[in-house]
């Protein structure tokens, strides 16, 4: 009877175990299945945001391919030799996903590698003529000189900004060709073969580059500008939008990025490294346009340094909605029509430049149109009709709490003196707010922190100052734009803009629902 009860449960325990492993393997499957359908998506997303990214992959993979012959194929590589291989390291290293930055390296490969083995061969046969110790001394000696002043002159910002890479390249050139040329009796061949090798891997990557689905880096740097003028356009109008909305904000809470609003301007505030690198990357492309007309790169990156600085504004506009005391918003409705109507215009108007570069035409001439300055003058009477919001009640209370607080500041030590930069306002909170604290504690009580908060938000004029605030910046975004209009008209002159045709009818609100994609290549 014990055996046959050891036996039964053996079994149980050898379907259990079955059942768990089954259990473990279905999980595995599960869970696998699940990681492939995430990547295959990741993938899919890479590609569909910019199918270029796509076709560059394509190119490099071809590229590689046909250098790779020059080893497969025996009459090429009878030819060329081991040295074959230099052709695929430099298809690795030179071709990139814009032609600018192909060109640039591809030349700066190319000058480097001439003039190394142009100066190596030459001190290679000077070095000949002498004997082997003599020889090996004087290797030597050029191997710090050289390294040396070409390590130095990498220092000059001119240098390092478009020759640096071709700088490295000689130097990496020289020195192998001129150790190897000590142990070697054919150097000429040596350096013949490395040039040969360099210009085929180098042509190679250009002729990709430039006739095979180019991607031209000053195209990018147009639709870089274009985008980010959209973004700030689209910023400005939210944040007023959500300034004078009726739903709660999260005061206090660091949500900043996971907001569209930051979202919008965010490639603005990080754009001065990139326009810098595709402005270089354009200076070294040729004239690719119908007319051959020229990429004026320089006024591309002064366009961005003015609309970083119109970005500043719209940063502290959307801090605005996020600091801790708030005007009510019964006093906010007061100003939200010619507030929302400024903010609308001032869209409009940057959706115009932006609509201007993209086609590649002179802007509208009033694109600092009547109705931007009537919303300029609808605020300023609906700020002058509420005087007492921004200076403060007249009453009783309010000067004898002045004239309290003179008396209490003469009657302080020099020690506990208000600091120079304090305001009086700002003086007259903290001696509020310590009255306050006084009569509680005579009372038998005891201030809490958040009291404190309480006592300065409950001022009328510590809650006018928030919108205050609010309304200069956004007047101040108005100033600004006369700075982005006059960059871009000057834009459009340099880079010869067709004329503005009144007859061209632009749907303002379509191009802002258009959706730009930024500029995806790998900046280095």
């Amino acid at each position: 009877m014990c055996s046959i009860d050891v036996a039964a449960s053996s079994v149980s325990s050898m379907y259990s175990a079955t059942d768990v492993l089954k259990n473990r393997v279905g999980v595995y499957m599960e869970t696998t299945k699940k990681f492939l359908g995430l990547t295959c998506q990741k993938i899919l997303k890479v590609g569909r945001d910019d199918p270029r990214r796509a076709i560059h992959s394509v190119k490099v993979g071809l590229s590689l391919t046909l250098v790779s012959l020059l080893y497969l194929l025996e009459p090429l590589f009878n030819g060329i030799g081991q040295n074959a291989i230099w052709a695929v390291m430099t298809v690795v290293v030179v071709l990139e996903f814009t032609a600018g930055a192909t060109l640039c390296k591809g030349l700066n490969r190319g000058l480097g590698t001439l003039l190394a083995g142009s100066l190596a061969f030459l001190f290679e046969y000077i070095a000949r003529e002498t004997g082997k110790v003599f020889c090996a001394i004087f290797i030597g000696a050029l191997v710090f000189l050289i390294g040396a002043m070409s390590t130095y002159l990498r220092f000059f910002p001119t240098v390092k900004k478009n020759y640096d890479y071709g700088v490295i390249i000689f130097l990496l050139t020289f020195n192998l060709i001129t150790i190897s040329s000590y142990r070697v009796e054919d150097v000429l061949k040596i350096a013949r073969e490395r040039l040969y090798t360099m210009a085929i891997g180098s042509g190679v990557c250009i002729v990709m580059s430039l006739f095979i689905f180019p991607n031209w880096s000053g195209e990018n740097l147009h639709n870089f500008s274009v985008s980010k003028i959209e973004g700030l356009a689209k910023s400005i109008e939210a944040c007023v939008n959500e300034y004078f909305s009726d739903r709660e904000t999260n005061m206090g809470k660091d949500n900043s990025m996971e907001d569209p609003i930051y979202e919008n301007y965010k490639a603005v505030l990080d754009s001065k490294s990139t326009d810098e690198t595709l402005a270089l990357h354009t200076s070294w492309e040729p004239r690719h346009s119908w007319h051959c007309d020229p990429i004026p790169w320089q006024q591309y990156v002064k366009l961005g340094a003015v609309l970083r600085h119109f970005g500043y504004t719209v940063v502290a506009l959307h801090g605005c909605l996020r600091t801790e005391i708030q005007t009510p918003k019964s006093v906010r409705l007061l100003f939200k029509d010619p507030c929302t109507r400024l903010a609308t215009e001032v869209s409009k108007a940057l959706m115009e430049l932006a609509d201007s570069i993209r086609n590649r035409r002179q802007c509208s001439p009033e694109v600092l149109s009547d109705h931007l300055h009537q919303a300029l003058q609808d605020l300023d009477t609906a700020l002058k009709s509420q005087p007492r919001l921004f200076l403060g009640p007249n009453g009783p209370n309010n000067t004898a709490n002045m004239l309290a607080l003179v008396a209490e500041t003469t009657r302080l030590k020099p020690e506990k003196q208000l600091s120079s930069v304090k305001t009086e306002s700002s003086a007259l909170y903290e001696w509020k707010s310590k009255r306050v604290s006084k009569q509680l504690e005579v009372e038998g009580r005891f201030l809490r922190p958040t009291l404190s908060k309480i006592a300065i938000t409950s001022l009328e004029f510590s809650e006018a100052l928030p919108f205050a605030a609010f309304v200069a910046l956004l007047v101040e975004a108005v100033a600004k734009l006369d700075l982005v209009i006059e960059e871009v008209e000057e834009l459009g002159r340099i880079a010869c803009f067709k004329d503005f045709d009144d007859h061209v009818i632009v749907d303002v609100d379509e191009k802002s629902k258009m959706e730009i994609n930024l500029p995806s290549d790998p900046v280095e």
